[in-house]
């Protein structure tokens, strides 16, 4: 059996919290996960970050190699961002790469690799004009967007609501037997 390699790449968002449980779902569903943060992710899992290599088996990444450096993962056969914020769907969406996340998955549209993204975003972010543009923009960049019904759905502010991980794991499984 061909093993499965998952990049879970999770922006600063209140779900980034259950990481090392959703890690463990999909190690249980067949994926290699190899964990990718935004540096405010990064920043609010410092003190977990040592369990969560240790967990996947792959360092965490959040900045960009130096040139000339040797990769620290196993190429990917899907790709989920979640949860994704306005911030990190816009800059996506724009090809505004100044992070490492960011950078990997724009230039992953051009690879063809299987994305899908799960914003998590508050009803009030959800009004500003430009997501809906930028949702858009990553549809029609054959990234697989899981925004409302049966994905994710805003909450209104300060309101937590569970974070649909089971859909998001469900599209990265359906990527893996659509490649089988």
């Amino acid at each position: 059996m061909t093993t499965k390699i998952l990049y879970l790449l999770c922006s600063a968002a209140p779900p980034v919290f259950e990481i090392a449980g959703v890690v463990e779902e999909a190690q249980r569903r067949g994926w290699d996960v190899c964990l990718g943060l935004t540096p405010a992710a990064a920043d609010w899992l410092e003190d977990g970050l040592p369990g969560l290599a240790a967990l996947t088996g792959h360092p965490v990444r959040t900045r960009y190699k130096r040139p000339g450096g040797p990769d620290v993962w196993p190429a990917a056969d899907a790709v989920l961002v979640a949860p994704a914020t306005t911030n990190t769907i816009n800059r996506w969406a724009l090809g505004i790469t100044d992070t490492w996340l960011v950078g990997f998955v724009a230039e992953a549209i051009g690879k063809g690799i299987p994305m899908a993204v799960m914003p998590c975003v508050n009803s009030a972010y959800a009004q500003h004009p430009q997501l809906p543009l930028s949702l858009e923009t990553l549809r029609a960049a054959g990234v697989r967007v899981l925004y409302g019904p049966g994905g994710f759905e805003p909450n209104q502010p300060g309101e937590k609501r569970p974070y649909p991980w089971s859909a998001a794991l469900d599209t990265m499984d359906s990527f893996a037997s659509s490649n089988t």
